[in-house]
């Protein structure tokens, strides 16, 4: 499936690529920042992850090391680096089936002196929040990971740091956006000591786990599609990922909050759009659906040519609607590069030790509930307005 074939019609920023116009005025700028360095990756396995690694191999580093916890996600990586021009001017590169939280990553980190450390490990969907022992895992990977990289950062600093936030972390209503904003000033904390940045995302679409992803295995499985009918974002390509991650890696200064310079009103699309361009690609006649068990009942083999489709308005935890990437209150600058504006963040006072603590205290609870861990986000991200209905994603087709 073309990927900008089906969005270029409806997103602006998919049919002109604007992410292109910023890396060739910056060439010879990033040309001098990577050929011949060293650079770690972690999380280097995911969609954001890959495309940043194929961008950043234009530019010849000397050595990419890629950690993951995905060992066939890392194979997949190497085959297709393998099967592409791209490593053949035979850097080092090697990959690291670890966990950044295990004794194992420190090894791996202190094994060399790294110009540049970039961390695209997360828990990145709002569905992790199902439960308290999901969110624990959420806050360990999301929280206690920026932590122990900031720390070991701080150990033997790299001349760039970067960490990929999301979208969500801007007036956040769920807990996998409040953990990234928590992250984002764990980094801020350190813009002092050492060069550090950040990326607030658009949805990476057909990006691996996403909904859109999904509807490629919903149609290969011969299995109704459904989303909600009422939520909209903000889409950018596999590719264009790479590139914002690129380019806020190494421009502006210490502590800047990257993000797309995307159009609240003209570039937000809704998922049920994209739903129906992509039956229509598929050649399919959407048949809609009054239920997920209507939908379940359909006789797909029998109805040539017509496909099952779900809308429902969305009513699940921490949901918003709408996309933004920055709010009134903070410092943005939508002027000095043309495809992404960024926030000018001042230095923020957070004990590293203090935000663990507090959080161990409730993980150690034998009576822990999921009210206790949010109570714990708020106090460090006093903006996070929590919406909790009782329900999450896994309880939807």
């Amino acid at each position: 499936m073309n990927i900008n074939k089906l969005l270029s019609s409806r997103v602006r920023n998919i049919k002109t690529n604007p992410f292109i116009v910023d890396l060739k005025k910056q060439n010879e700028f990033l040309n001098s920042k990577i050929k011949d360095k060293k650079i770690l990756i972690i999380g280097g396995a995911g969609t954001i992850g890959s495309n940043y690694i194929q961008q950043i191999l234009k530019y010849n580093p000397s050595k990419i090391a890629v950690v993951d916890t995905n060992e066939n996600g890392l194979t997949e990586l190497t085959r297709d680096l393998r099967s592409s021009n791209l490593l053949n001017y035979k850097p080092t590169y090697i990959t690291y089936p670890v966990n950044l939280l295990s004794n194992t990553f420190d090894k791996i980190f202190n094994s060399d002196t790294w110009d540049v450390v970039s961390n695209f490990s997360a828990h990145k969907h709002v569905r992790s929040e199902k439960d308290k022992i999901s969110v624990e895992a959420l806050i360990k990977n999301n929280v206690y990971g920026a932590i122990k990289l900031l720390n070991l950062c701080e150990e033997n600093s790299p001349k760039y740091f970067f960490s990929v936030s999301t979208d969500k972390a801007a007036n956040p209503v769920n807990i996998m956006g409040a953990s990234k904003s928590l992250m984002e000033k764990l980094i801020l904390s350190k813009k002092n000591n050492f060069r550090v940045s950040t990326a607030r995302f658009a949805n990476v679409a057909f990006s691996n786990g996403s909904l859109l992803d999904g509807f490629i295995y919903r149609l290969d499985k011969k299995q109704p599609l459904s989303c909600p009918s009422d939520i909209k974002r903000f889409f950018v390509t596999p590719e264009q990922s790479g590139q914002i991650c690129l380019l806020a890696t190494f421009l502006g200064d210490s502590g800047n909050i990257f993000f797309p310079k995307l159009d609240f009103h003209k570039d937000q699309i809704y998922f049920k759009d994209i739903a129906l361009d992509y039956l229509n690609e598929e050649g399919l006649e959407p048949i809609y659906m009054n239920s997920e068990k209507e939908a379940k009942e359909y006789d797909i083999d029998s109805n040539s040519g017509k496909y099952p489709i779900y809308f429902f308005k969305t009513d699940t935890s921490g949901e918003k609607t709408y996309e933004e990437f920055f709010t009134e209150a903070e410092d943005y600058n939508i002027k000095k590069y043309d495809s992404l504006g960024f926030i000018n963040s001042p230095k923020v006072q957070i004990s590293f030790e203090e935000v663990e603590a507090s959080f161990d205290a409730v993980f150690n609870n034998s009576k822990l509930e999921k009210l206790d861990i949010i109570k714990v986000i708020k106090r460090y991200v006093p903006d996070f307005m929590h919406i909790e209905t009782g329900k999450h994603l896994d309880q939807k087709m």
